[in-house]
């Protein structure tokens, strides 16, 4: 029996993981209405099972639940809250193409609008995270969508003037929704939350701050006011919660929308934004060098992308080590680990790898964690 261990870890993973085939035949049939939601739900309580104890085999001592129950990583989330409604494919979003990946590769990105005052209404992952909890024999980290996935998109533009004349009341609301759901989180035992904040890395690459631009924002303001708003979405959480933020510059199966190196927000988002710890990709040049850790204060850690979940080729443990040394000359060996870059499924069609590559991989994290750090 695994040995419940406290965060933080040196090993550890995202969240995503690729869907078995079972779910997706039930979520197939579900939208067929072949079954009910009971059902489906039976269908992800087994699979959650199964996968939980895949994670705690490999030895990793933070489980998620694989984000089985989402079909995006975003919008199962905060289209739950009242007054958001969710929209494809508009032109004049600030966000771009998807890149790399299948060369054919077309999607309509996903935008969010603000059509009239926010409230939570409904809990949005609490009984998830319960059943996650009751099947994990070590800690159950959860992972939801940072605040600014319902800004950034549209911009002002996006949020109804009517029900928000004032965009700082916007804010204020966004925070309070986000603080009662972290809050019903916390009071059902979760002590180890994950923020997932692609906007800020995308704030790295100049076509996408050429697109804030285009819609009314400016790109040198946006990591502050991001800060700010997870700030003030974490404030009210407990003394044992663990938050952390993972910044990637898209995954859709196995493509990407942004690159550039973290340098644009690197002060903001180690010394503004009060979280514990970071998950970072670093797995191509595609997400610059190391040199950005050198903000990076006492006290926090920052989790090395440095196996990539875009592809099923394996990485030396050599080659990993080598590169964690790299990282050590710039911040301590003592606030590192190392995880995937990114999820292996933040949609429910997955990245362009087997279930095999994905239990490979999360061996390999572990192994390394081990080796350089001698746990995980």
């Amino acid at each position: 029996m695994a040995e419940k261990k406290a965060p933080p870890f040196r090993a550890d993973h995202v969240g995503s993981l690729l869907r078995p085939a079972a779910l997706l035949e039930a979520r197939d049939k579900r939208e067929r209405g072949e079954i009910d939601d009971g059902q489906l739900r039976a269908v992800e309580d087994r699979c959650i099972g199964d996968v939980v104890k895949m994670q705690e085999d490999i030895g990793l001592q933070a489980v998620t639940d694989g984000e089985y129950r989402r079909k995006l990583w975003n919008v199962d989330f905060v289209r739950k809250f009242e007054g958001v409604l969710v929209k494809e494919g508009l032109a004049e979003e600030a966000g771009k193409s998807f890149q790399g990946g299948d060369a054919n590769l077309q999607r309509s990105p996903t935008r969010f609008e603000v059509t009239d005052k926010l409230q939570r209404v409904r809990e949005h992952e609490v009984e998830n995270f319960k059943f996650t909890q009751s099947v994990s024999k070590v800690t159950a980290k959860l992972s939801i969508p940072s605040p600014s996935v319902l800004h950034f998109r549209g911009g002002r533009g996006g949020v109804s003037a009517e029900a928000y004349p004032e965009i700082g009341q916007f804010f204020i609301d966004l925070a309070r929704v986000y603080r009662e759901e972290i809050q019903a989180l916390a009071a059902a035992g979760c002590t180890y939350l994950q923020i997932d904040d692609t906007n800020l890395a995308y704030l790295c690459d100049p076509k996408m701050r050429e697109g804030a631009k285009k819609i009314g924002e400016d790109p040198d303001r946006l990591p502050s006011l991001y800060a700010n708003l997870i700030n003030q979405c974490i404030k009210d959480r407990p003394a044992n919660m663990l938050v952390y933020t993972h910044l990637c510059r898209g995954n859709f199966a196995s493509a990407w929308v942004a690159e550039g190196g973290y340098d644009p927000v690197a002060e903001v988002l180690f010394n503004e934004l009060k979280v514990d710890g970071y998950f970072l990709e670093f797995d191509s040049p595609r997400a610059g060098n190391f040199a950005p850790l050198r903000y990076l204060p006492r006290g926090k850690r920052i989790m090395l992308g440095l196996v990539t979940t875009k592809s099923g080729e394996l990485e030396k443990a050599d080659d990993l080590k080598r590169r964690i040394d790299e990282a050590a000359k710039v911040a301590p060996l003592d606030q590192l680990g190392i995880a995937p870059q990114c999820g292996f499924s933040s949609t429910v069609l997955g990245n362009k790898l087997t279930v095999e590559d994905q239990i490979a991989k999360l061996t390999l994290v572990a192994k390394v964690a081990r080796d350089v750090w001698g746990s995980v």
